[in-house]
């Protein structure tokens, strides 16, 4: 669970990077995806920190998924929009209501519900069927970044979220179905190539949401893509359990953790240092999972 959080503080604290330096880029094309806008993005030395930053998270997650259940990774890393809120009160001096503060203590109520019933991860490895349903998702998100990016500005942003969400749970799910790292292993195993299609796919969703959309409908769909979705595989596919007669308090936890991330979706992006000094706005698009 130590690893799981210590992920969320990385992808929490790169989205506020992530998010200036997104909103600093060009904007490109006028379509709500715009491959090339990593490349452009990739130029603001605030989001190569914050690249750093999802490096290291990324690797801790691995361990937390080899470690404890995919659900309680999963609402760890949907906390991370806690850390985005603290992090942007204190850089960006963007101000907390007492709502605010109060979600974020329901969010670490949450995570400490779920670290207390949490079991040893499922023993199951995955079939080779899920691994290729795996890699089907993986595909469909890309198919879903590309409608999303003809949609109407209202509908755009819930779509970027949730494709963004989507391909992040595969990353979560596919990490569980790499049982083996050899050179030729990872060639035969779908769930590779659903790690670096999902991965990549929710990662370009997920920086030309930073730059275009609505906050909270993005952020929210993007939480819920990536929990509930791989929470469901890892208890009915993949053996995830809880500690005996705490299930109940795991379910609680998980609720109330992803309760209270929805309640912070605004600090999905950080707004700008020249806009937060003017009026202390709060923050824009998805990202709070920025990964």
């Amino acid at each position: 669970m130590i690893c799981a959080l210590g992920s969320a503080v990385c992808f929490g604290t790169a989205s506020v990077f992530q998010a200036i330096a997104a909103r600093a880029t060009a904007p490109g094309t006028g379509s709500g995806v715009d491959p090339a806008l990593l490349l452009r993005a990739v130029k603001q030395w605030r989001y190569v920190v914050g690249l750093g930053l999802d490096g290291l998270g990324f690797l801790l997650q691995i361990v937390a998924l080899r470690s404890i259940p995919i659900y309680a990774v999963g609402a760890a890393l949907a906390a991370s929009l806690a850390v985005t809120a603290v992090v942007a009160s204190r850089m960006l001096r963007v101000r907390l209501s007492g709502v605010e503060w109060a979600a974020v203590g329901v969010v670490c109520a949450g995570l400490a519900m779920l670290g207390l019933a949490s079991g040893d991860e499922g023993e199951s490895t995955g079939s080779t069927t899920l691994r290729y349903v795996l890699l089907g998702v993986a595909v469909a998100v890309l198919l879903l970044g590309a409608v999303a990016g003809r949609l109407p500005g209202r509908g755009r942003a819930p779509a970027l979220g949730l494709g963004a969400g989507l391909g992040f749970g595969v990353v979560e799910v596919a990490v569980r179905l790499i049982d083996d790292v050899s050179p030729g292993a990872l060639v035969r195993n779908p769930a590779a190539y659903a790690l670096l299609v999902g991965g990549g796919a929710a990662f370009l969703l997920l920086t030309s949401a930073l730059q275009r959309g609505s906050v909270t409908t993005a952020t929210a769909g993007m939480v819920i893509g990536e929990t509930v979705g791989p929470a469901v595989v890892g208890v009915v596919w993949l053996g995830d359990r809880t500690r005996s007669g705490m299930a109940w308090v795991a379910v609680l936890g998980f609720v109330v953790a992803v309760a209270g991330a929805l309640a912070l979706a605004r600090f999905g992006e950080a707004a700008a240092p020249a806009e937060s000094a003017e009026a202390a706005p709060g923050v824009g698009g998805p990202g709070g999972g920025a990964r």
